[in-house]
Order: structure tokens, then sequence, then C-alpha cells
């Protein structure tokens, strides 16, 4: 369970009441960003409270007309999907970090330069990011913000959020080395045995992932695979 200092308060106010729960901040945004979370050990204390501060706390038959459950977890759940969110500054400034790095990275995974149909490193987004003065909500979730965060960043950098599709051949006795890592990047289609006994197939990839698809292949098959852009 987190501790009772690091704990966030998740608030809502339903059917004339007010209904309060002490929360882990990391399990909120995880929450939020819409991953599935047990709550059962994420909360600070077993409890929901009418002000968790006062620690005035609400029965459990109020709870159960109210929610129609006595699930706990259940309960925080729907607090903190249907409510509001209480953090310290120092909670927050923390949060927004780790949605930045979150942002950033999935940035430049999935875009690339339409320019020159490669991905913009890290830091370079970091920076346009800067120059143009994001804002980052630490409790909306990353793929609803990167869409409009590539809108801000235009002016400054071209830009696209976009995939590309790679022609591979591997000569076959790297094809065990590579299927599964392949499979675990992009999609495949149109697998062939080639007559000369090479494996090839086109991948379908994120755009800003090609750098990692050409250090992997070589990487596995000691520089023999062949890549090729299928435009």
């Amino acid at each position: 369970m987190v501790a009772v200092e690091d704990a966030v308060v998740a608030r809502w106010e339903k059917g004339g009441s007010r209904f309060e729960v002490l929360v882990d901040p990391v399990a909120v945004q995880a929450l939020k960003d819409g991953r599935t979370v047990d709550l059962s050990d994420k909360l600070a204390l077993d409890q929901v409270f009418k002000d968790a501060k006062k620690g005035d706390k609400i029965s459990a038959e109020h709870l159960e007309k109210t929610f129609h459950t006595r699930d706990l977890a259940e309960i925080a759940r729907q607090i903190i999907l249907n409510g509001e969110v209480q953090v310290t500054t120092d909670q927050r400034h923390e949060l927004q970090a780790a949605k930045h790095k979150q942002i950033v990275a999935t940035i430049a995974r999935n875009a690339m330069n339409p320019q020159t149909g490669a991905p913009h490193p890290p830091a370079r987004i970091e920076a346009a990011m800067v120059e143009a003065k994001i804002h980052i909500d630490p409790f909306r979730p990353a793929d609803q913000q990167v869409a409009e965060i590539i809108t801000k960043l235009r002016p400054l950098l071209p830009i696209r959020l976009d995939t590309v599709r790679v022609r591979v051949k591997v000569p076959a006795q790297y094809y065990p080395r590579v299927i599964g890592e392949l499979k675990g990047i992009g999609k495949l289609a149109d697998e062939q045995w080639l007559p000369d006994g090479a494996w090839s197939a086109v991948i379908e990839i994120p755009a800003g992932v090609q750098t990692e698809l050409y250090e992997k292949l070589s990487a596995r098959t000691k520089g023999a695979a062949e890549t090729a852009l299928v435009k």
C-alpha cells in the first residue's frame, strides 16, 4: 500500500455527497491512461471518506446505496475516473515529468520527418516542445495529447505521424533469430521463401522505429540482412 503522505486525494461528488479516497498517484495516472489497474493495494487507507483531511468516513451502507457495491477497489475506480484528483505541487511535477517522457517516446516512435522519411531523435522533439511551450496534462492519456502536440510542433519541425513499409530479406540461417523480433515491432505481410533459400517479408512499422529495425536486423544477422523501403 502507498503511504498516506505519498498519496493523492481523488474526489467525486455524486448524489449530493462527496466521496474521497487516498490513492497512489502512479496508479491514478495509469488508470486515466486506460490501463487496467488493481486498486486493492493502491489505496493508502481501506476507507472512503466524506473529507479525508478530517477523517470523516462514509458508511458501508451509504457506499452500497450510491455505488451498488461494497467492493472498495471498484468504488475507488469510479471515484478516480469520474472525479478530480488533488495533488501537491511536487507530485504534479513528478507526474508531468513521467507523462512528458512517455509522450516524447510515443512521438519519436510514431512520427517522421516527411521531407526525409527519417525519424526525429527524442532530443530534437523535446527541444521543439520546449520552444512551443507545450503543456503536459499528467492525467490525460498520452495518445490524446500527442495529436495536439504534433499540430503545435509543425511550425517548428517538419513532422508527421505515419507508418512505413520495409521489405526485409534474411538468409535462412538467421530466420529463427529475427522472426520474433520482427513480430514484436511491426506487422508482417507477404512472407515467402525465395529460390535462393532466403526468407523475405514486408513489415509495416511506426515511422520512428526504422533505425531500431535496421540496427536489430544488422546485429541479429551480422550485417547479412537486406532492407528496402516499399513505396
